[in-house]
């Protein structure tokens, strides 16, 4: 039973992890422009995180070590820095992303001005990743991102043509107002929303975290092939609903409250009080986990003492790289920049870095010193292989179609 409690939890918290501020954001935006023609991405990206996750689990479990420890020292410490740096750049990126969202939640809950809480998020976020145990963040705020289901429910509330949504993603076309580099530009934006690189580290990190072993093989995939294509499900919900709303109106999602605004039409009040929740848990969580990524990542190229599971002043270093990147988040948010920009410019630098990201754990994933017989079979190699093209060819047209299209305008 405590083994069917762990997997049914873990579904649960993937679930209600999987969606943060820039899959809102993207997603919503993309189902207003382009209505149900780009679902295609958000299922090439979840599928694409499951391979490479569902890697760094069974990294971490049969190994007992994390995804920058084994990097740096199977490919060395001037591949592990280009690694480091352009992860944390994109990861860093998206921590002051994912507080800015907090900010965002809290303002359309309250209507105080964002940039009121912007500090306050910031300082809540290091609280919770200085005190609150790993268990306790991952799965409260996993579960209570659930509460995004809401818009799952205003999908079927919304009475729409099932036909007609389901032509609009079996059948994608370019809508007659939005040219080809516009669609491609928001096809890799997708594409980085589902495979941003902190979800790997996190997801590596936490089961050395919770001392996963071979024997757990089994409970992580059942996390990773479960709970992240029912997060992607998600996604699309996200989507079909301003693409019902918004769509048909020829009205641009551009901030977070739009995004919700079909929920609130289909469920009145009580779909406000979830999607309220579901917002500020998912974007805590989300900049949770991209804090603590952030330190993960640099302590163990390092080499330092790392983790929640020891106590901070024996992992010093480690919390202060969490406490510099909260403040360094909150900085960046103050210069007055757009987090919803913000967004959109992190999981476009999001595609760009992917490669530097993917590739090394592909070859520490094969590398039969540390996997011994869990090493990558064909099929993960297969997998592996196909995801890393496509990586590389978004890395490669990510920042000229971002040039081209004015950043999708």
């Amino acid at each position: 039973m405590k083994r069917v409690f762990a997997i049914a939890l873990g579904i649960l918290t993937a679930i209600g992890g999987f969606v943060d501020i820039g899959d809102l954001i993207t997603n919503a935006l993309v189902g207003s422009r382009f209505g149900m023609s780009l679902a295609w991405v958000v299922v090439v990206g979840v599928l694409g995180i499951c391979v490479f996750a569902e890697m760094c689990g069974r990294v971490a479990a049969v190994s007992g070590r994390a995804t920058f420890d084994l990097i740096r020292e199977r490919l060395g410490p001037r591949v592990g820095l280009t690694n480091l740096v352009a992860s944390m750049l994109v990861t860093f990126l998206t921590l002051a992303a994912e507080i800015g969202g907090v900010a965002l939640a809290l303002e359309l809950a309250t209507s105080v001005n964002r940039f009121l809480w912007m500090p306050v998020a910031g300082a809540a976020v290091w609280v919770v990743l200085w005190r609150v145990k790993f268990a306790v963040l991952e799965n409260a705020f996993g579960l209570a991102g659930l509460s995004l289901v809401a818009f799952a429910v205003a999908v079927w509330a919304l009475g729409p043509d099932w036909g007609s949504l389901a032509h609009g993603a079996l059948d994608p076309t370019v809508p007659a107002n939005e040219s080809h580099p516009v669609y491609l530009y928001y096809a890799i934006a997708l594409f980085g929303a589902a495979m941003t690189p902190y979800e790997v580290f996190f997801f590596s990190s936490g089961g050395v975290e919770e001392k996963w072993s071979p024997k757990d093989l089994g409970t992580m995939r059942a996390n990773v092939f479960i709970g992240f294509p029912l997060g992607g499900l998600l996604s699309l919900a996200i989507a079909a609903c301003t693409t019902l709303v918004f769509l048909p109106r020829g009205i641009t999602v551009d901030t977070l409250g739009q995004t919700g605004l079909p929920v609130v039409l289909a469920l009145g009040k009580i779909g406000l009080a979830f999607l309220l929740l579901g917002f500020f848990a998912a974007t805590f969580g989300a900049a949770c986990e991209t804090g603590l990524s952030v330190g993960y990542s640099i302590a163990q190229y390092l080499g330092w003492q790392w983790g929640k599971y020891v106590e901070p002043l024996r992992a010093s270093r480690f919390h202060t790289v969490l406490l510099m990147s909260c403040i360094g988040g909150v900085a960046l948010l103050l210069t007055t920049v757009d987090p919803v920009m913000l967004t959109e410019y992190s999981v476009v630098f999001s595609a760009v870095a992917l490669p530097l990201t993917y590739f090394p754990i592909l070859v520490v994933a094969n590398d039969r010193t540390y996997m011994g017989e869990h090493a990558n079979g064909r099929l993960a190699n297969g997998l592996g292989v196909v995801y890393l093209v496509l990586v590389v060819l978004a890395s490669v047209a990510a920042i000229p179609l971002m040039l081209v299209t004015k950043a999708g305008q």
